[in-house]
């Protein structure tokens, strides 16, 4: 579902050869931020979502991604092997992701936001405009009024540092075998890079994780975002599992009406984890609107068999 589609159109830049599997290397930048990087082209940044380290992305889905760009992930100040002191809002996330950017020398960048990272990216791309080229906006919210709210047994699941892989199955796919099929893969996928010595240890302090928790009540209880929203005329692509229940897709849809400039995409039989059911498809289509090139036409998995 498409409401406004950008028309800037650019050649795919070439591809470089790529290693079969994923390694992140951790380094460090000067402000004790630990980050990685692949690829090469033009900077697209990740930033990821509640207490969630640079180690919890999908490999597939980077590789996809690093293709023909240069992509960087990175610990949260507080989070993983970042040294830096944890911040206790999403204004202070922003301000330390645009230092950190200046610590490794990129000045603009395409950012991506997922799930708590969108607010993260929100902030930047009000606050900090001229560091960002484009956007990609994946399961997240405005804040304030304009929010809508996933059930409150999945809002206390979300919330919760002590939850396993269970939980995070049932919160973050449909509750279909191959959803859940897709989910298990992601998991095995983590856990073989880090098996491997290819991902560090995810590591998540709790009290960085209710830090970030904590974040959100202000967040939702503020019409200001949303309200500055209408001012961002970047290039944004909005993106949501057309079955998440963590962040219900209308929130997606409110934000694409929010921003001058957008893209929404919908994607079939996927949850709140989206990037993660779908990792190649997903890579694809960002990286077409990122190139400003038409958003490919997907087979998007389990969009097949979602009665199943």
């Amino acid at each position: 579902m498409l409401l406004v589609l950008t028309t800037a159109c650019a050649a795919p830049q070439a591809q470089p050869t790529m290693p079969s599997q994923v390694r992140l290397d951790a380094r460090m930048s000067s402000h004790g931020i630990a980050w990685s990087e692949l690829g090469m082209g033009t900077p697209l940044v990740l930033l990821n979502g509640t207490g969630s380290p640079m180690a919890e992305w999908d490999p597939d889905f980077l590789l996809g991604l690093a293709a023909n760009r240069r992509v960087i992930v990175f610990d949260y100040p507080g989070l993983g092997d970042s040294t830096s002191r944890s911040r206790t809002s999403f204004a202070g996330l922003a301000a330390a992701t645009a230092e950190f950017l200046t610590d490794i020398g990129v000045p603009k960048a395409d950012l991506l936001g997922w799930s708590m990272g969108g607010f993260v990216v929100q902030e930047l791309m009000r606050k900090h405009p001229s560091r960002v080229r484009r956007a990609v906006l994946v399961g997240t919210n405005p804040g304030g009024s304009d929010t809508t709210l996933g059930p409150r047994w999945v809002q206390r699941a979300d919330s919760d540092p002590r939850a396993g892989v269970r939980t995070y199955l049932r919160t973050n796919y449909p509750h279909t075998r191959c959803a859940q099929r897709q989910g298990r893969a992601f998991v095995a996928r983590l856990e073989r890079a880090v098996d491997e010595g290819r991902y560090p240890q995810a590591t998540v302090p709790a009290r960085t994780y209710d830090r970030m928790v904590a974040a959100e009540d202000p967040w939702l209880r503020s019409n200001r975002n949303a309200a500055q929203l209408r001012g961002v005329d970047l290039p944004v692509l909005v993106m949501v599992g057309a079955r998440d229940v963590i962040t219900p897709p209308a929130n997606s849809r409110a934000l694409a009406g929010l921003l001058p400039n957008s893209t929404l995409l919908q994607v079939p039989a996927a949850g709140h984890s989206v990037l993660f059911q779908a990792p190649v498809p997903s890579a694809a289509a960002i990286s077409a609107f990122l190139d400003g090139v038409s958003l490919p036409s997907a087979a998007w998995p389990c969009a097949a068999t979602f009665s199943q």
